[in-house]
């Protein structure tokens, strides 16, 4: 997993580089040659070169890559947005040096790339907090219209118009074909839309120091294939069902019996030896008949979930090794003291999704309670309910949702959605950067709670099993759409698309 952090961590990183003797100078020096490299790998063999610039540091690495590709005998026009005369300490003693090359400095964009030609985005860096103005704003809708016209645009760090803690974009923002990122990756850069507008995305070393022991704020990272694979449970030659475990699904209802079989099937299918769905008589029937190898409990009566249903579902648990509570279930005025009770009592590790979710209310104190360890899986929509916010608050700053329900229940919380993220009560976040738009349809998040479920049946821990399963899942995604596509990718292909992961995985 790599490290992606917040513009205070930069900081923090850069006032230590500075304090172990490598001076911002040499950063910049560093950073202006990185950039450099990857312009003249984009660009046409004959293109010619636009450097826009601010006034900040940013602007200092976007004038040593013009520099360096002056030096290249490459032509190259450089535009300091907000007068070149204004520049101040690096920035400045680097304009002087290109000036000392032989390339001048204009204040107005009076050039016009063309296809071939690569425009180097450095107006903006770690710092932006606000909407670009004026000449900046300026700036960045004529990037946007060169590159319509067919010229590559290369950012510095970040798209201008990027915000590097939470990956929104402000308006106007560069669309970049490439960008990179100096140093360690930034949150702004592996967040959708953030992840999206940065195209390409690659680090360079410019000489900052690692982030281990110097950052003191929560920790984000970007997970790695290598992250889920290594903690899928390894299958012995001589084991049995027994060994893999049993999971109870309370899942489904009358309407809504397939998210109970997508749930149920999903397990089987992330490796669970054995999987029972709890669910009332007149709709067992219709999950049964999705597949053989799914078992029924029946709980009596009819309509929602109630106390009533206490003992049964306590009883119901007895022998499994995790719980799936929530796809599909029937909610009612007794749903929420059923399911705290139930918390209660079992010991079970426990996913809790969907209507489950919906039915604690935003009674977090509910899921505080629980006696055992909680995998929580909200959409945008059920984490909204849950943090009583707008579900507009909650995508504006989804890493400060998925913290504040860690902390606020003591359980590992996985907000889903584009780059899913996945929050553990002491504040670390990671970002999933497998998935697609075609996973946006009914039914991919009952098989999220199934593969969760099953991976915790089988010893995980709920982290463990959050990072494996919402990689492997996405991932599931992306290999069936390859084949098919996005465009009326349904839930169920999902579950061949495990067979594909597991079999790519296989160690």
């Amino acid at each position: 997993m790599k490290p992606a952090l917040t513009s205070a961590q930069v900081a923090q990183l850069e006032a230590d580089a500075e304090q172990r003797g490598t001076a911002i100078a040499e950063l910049m020096e560093n950073a202006g040659s990185a950039l450099a490299a990857a312009a003249l790998g984009r660009a046409a063999p004959e293109g010619r070169f636009v450097v826009v610039c601010g006034q900040g540091n940013n602007g200092g690495d976007g004038l040593v890559a013009a520099r360096k590709l002056a030096q290249a005998r490459r032509s190259v026009a450089v535009v300091v947005i907000g007068e070149p005369g204004k520049l101040k300490g690096e920035p400045r003693r680097n304009l002087e040096r290109l000036r000392a090359a032989g390339v001048a400095a204009a204040a107005t964009l009076e050039v016009t790339p063309a296809a071939g030609d690569a425009v180097i985005d450095a107006l903006f860096g770690t710092g932006l907090n606000r909407a670009p103005q004026g000449q900046y704003a300026e700036a960045i809708e004529r990037i946007s219209g060169w590159r319509k016209t067919g010229a590559t645009v290369i950012s510095a760090d970040l798209p201008s118009g990027l915000h590097t803690d939470t990956g929104r974009a402000f308006s106007p923002c560069v669309q970049a074909d490439a960008t990179i990122s100096f140093g360690q990756l930034k949150l702004g850069q592996v967040l959708e839309p953030g992840a999206s507008l940065c195209g390409q995305l690659e680090q360079a070393d410019i000489g900052l120091p690692a982030p281990s022991g110097v950052l003191s704020d929560p920790a984000a990272f970007l997970l790695e294939e290598s992250d889920a694979r290594e903690r899928v449970p390894i299958r012995a030659a001589d084991s049995h069902k027994g060994e893999y475990g049993h999971v109870l699904l309370i899942a489904g209802s009358f309407g809504k019996t397939g998210a109970a079989a997508l749930a149920g099937l999903a397990a089987l299918r992330a490796g669970v030896g054995l999987a029972s769905v709890a669910i009332r008589p007149q709709a067992m029937t219709a999950v049964m008949s999705h597949a053989a190898e799914l078992m029924g409990i029946p709980l009596s009566g009819e309509g929602a979930l109630r106390l009533a249903d206490l003992d049964v579902l306590v009883g119901a648990a007895e022998g499994k090794r995790s719980l799936v509570i929530g796809p599909g279930i029937a909610v009612g005025d007794e749903t929420s003291a059923l399911l705290g009770a139930l918390l209660r009592r079992c010991d079970l590790p426990c996913v809790l999704d969907a209507d489950g979710l919906n039915a604690v209310r935003g009674e977090l104190e509910l899921l505080r309670q629980a006696r055992a360890p909680l995998l929580l899986t909200p959409h945008p929509g059920e984490m909204a309910r849950l943090l009583r916010r707008s579900t507009a608050e909650i995508q504006a700053d989804r890493i400060a949702a998925v913290r504040a329900l860690a902390s606020g229940t003591n359980a590992v919380a996985v907000l889903k959605g584009a780059r899913t993220l996945i929050g553990l009560p002491d504040g670390t976040v990671y970002v999933n950067p497998t998935g697609n738009p075609g996973m946006a349809t009914a039914g991919t998040g009952d098989v999220l709670s199934g593969v969760c479920g099953a991976l915790l049946a089988q010893g995980l821990a709920p982290a463990d099993a959050a990072i494996c399963g919402v990689f492997a899942h996405g991932l599931a995604g992306d290999l069936v759409s390859q084949r098919t596509g996005r465009a009326g990718l349904i839930a169920s292909d999902l579950l061949a698309g495990l067979q594909e992961v597991w079999v790519r995985w296989r160690r």
